[in-house]
């Protein structure tokens, strides 16, 4: 994986390699600035000779991939031919916390009922007074839009970065679910003529799903509980009699009928996917076109088809990163195979001072202030911890207690009860989890695509 250098004045220079950033901190010429994404800075230079390089974007629902290449030129002097060569410097896969904000808004919305229904004074409703800007997303949406263009930002501010590219996909929700519609059959839609009961009817063959009950009645399920996130799209609807609607009750599917794998992937694979990741795709890919438009970089789009072509073709395995790396015009990919930081959005804490009963009522109080003994849930630390079971050197994102006995959730697992006076700070917290992938093997990898 490149380092990323900065001169004496913090200007961005060209990356280097892990060799070269070894021997400038042993000869006491730099000094390291980030751990992750690993930065150095210059004490003896300022300015110097830069070359172009590329940012690649590969937008998802839940995770963004990020390549920055080094883009050259190579000519045939018979036909006159130039080929576009990328090579790979720094790869980076972006996950999102869009899930976790919708469920924090949904648990909000219901304090709030719960509230106002124990308060009796009648209140009239504000739902016409708030208008919307132009332009608005669902916070969900709105989040994934702001961590994207947030990495855009640091990335340029720790690499000379001139070019920007862009996977702009649009997926297709109805040739997702009928590849063979056409003409007025995308005005009718799949419902037309039927009314959701009938249509379930028809397609379940007048039967449970679970048990294969006939001639008995049958209700309307959720296949994923509307407790867990299930929507009421058709997709997410099938038929069930009274005594295997009640023995599901709100579990999963999967633990329904873990003992039933057969029956568990006939619903499934009968059950049309969800499209709520092609649907969140689709609403932020020109919000966030237009925000790299204003940089002032030129901004290349490419289709998920022509990324997919040019991956296939240059035979190189399917990761989010390596999608980023052949977003666009690629004749040539080298240097890929290399690490992948994953960066987590974790954000930044929260604003209540209680966590609260299933009920909703107020259980205990959090602390006023989030330091403690100089330490902020989210640091990066190291923690050395001379005796007793948890002897060793941990390393990780820290939890803090008042008490002054943190967590520490390494990439082994989480160690609990390490004492403040064994940390020692590597990284301030700033939103964001970090973990350092090995090189992805590129024959499993190929057999997952």
């Amino acid at each position: 994986m490149a380092v990323f250098v900065l001169d004496k004045q913090k200007h961005p220079l060209m990356p280097c390699t892990e060799k070269r950033a070894r021997l400038l901190l042993e000869r006491g010429r730099a000094v390291v600035v980030r751990l992750a994404p690993f930065t150095l800075r210059l004490k003896d230079r300022i300015g110097g000779a830069v070359q172009p390089l590329r940012l690649k974007l590969d937008p998802g629902s839940r995770v963004t991939g990020l390549a920055i290449v080094r883009e050259s030129e190579t000519g045939d002097a018979d036909t006159g031919a130039v080929e576009r060569l990328e090579h790979g410097l720094w790869l980076g896969e972006l996950a999102h916390r869009g899930q976790a904000i919708r469920e924090a808004l949904t648990l909000r919305r219901h304090y709030r009922r719960a509230r106002r229904s124990r308060k009796t004074r009648y209140r009239a409703p504000r739902f016409l007074n708030r208008p919307r800007r132009e332009g608005w997303l669902p916070p969900s949406l709105q989040h994934r839009l702001d961590t994207t263009l947030n990495w855009v930002a640091r990335l340029r501010r720790l690499a000379p970065i001139t070019a920007l590219s862009q996977e702009l996909v649009r997926f297709d929700t109805q040739a997702l679910q009928n590849p063979e519609i056409s003409g007025v059959e995308y005005q009718q839609g799949e419902l037309a003529g039927y009314e959701v009961r009938e249509y379930l009817l028809e397609t379940w063959h007048r039967t449970c799903a679970y048990c294969g009950a006939t001639h008995v009645p049958l209700e309307i399920e959720h296949i994923v509980p509307r407790a867990r996130g299930g929507s009421d799209r058709v997709s997410n609807l099938t038929l069930a009699c009274r005594a295997c609607n009640q023995r599901k009750a709100n579990q999963s599917i999967e633990d329904f009928l873990k003992r039933q794998p057969a029956l568990l992937h006939r619903i499934q694979a009968q059950a049309q996917a969800p499209l709520q990741d092609a649907a969140a795709v689709n609403a932020t890919r020109w919000a966030l076109l237009n925000a790299l438009q204003t940089t002032g970089l030129a901004v290349e789009t490419g289709s998920g088809g022509r990324t997919k072509f040019n991956r296939t073709r240059l035979d190189i395995p399917k990761t989010h990163a390596l999608d980023a790396a052949c977003v666009g015009a690629v004749d040539q990919v080298r240097d890929w195979n290399r690490p992948v930081l994953a960066i987590r959005a974790t954000g930044r804490g929260a604003y209540r001072r209680t966590r609260t009963f299933n009920n909703g009522f107020p259980r205990g109080y959090l602390m006023r202030h989030k330091r403690v003994h100089g330490f902020q849930t989210g640091d990066w630390v190291r923690a050395e911890v001379p005796k007793g079971k948890k002897a060793g050197v941990h390393v990780g994102r820290v939890a803090v207690r008042q008490t002054g006995s943190f967590n520490i959730q390494a990439q082994g697992g989480t160690v609990q009860g390490v004492s403040y006076r064994h940390c020692r700070v590597l990284q301030r917290a700033d939103g964001y989890g970090y973990a350092f992938q090995p090189k992805p093997d590129a024959e499993k990898a190929r057999r997952a695509a």
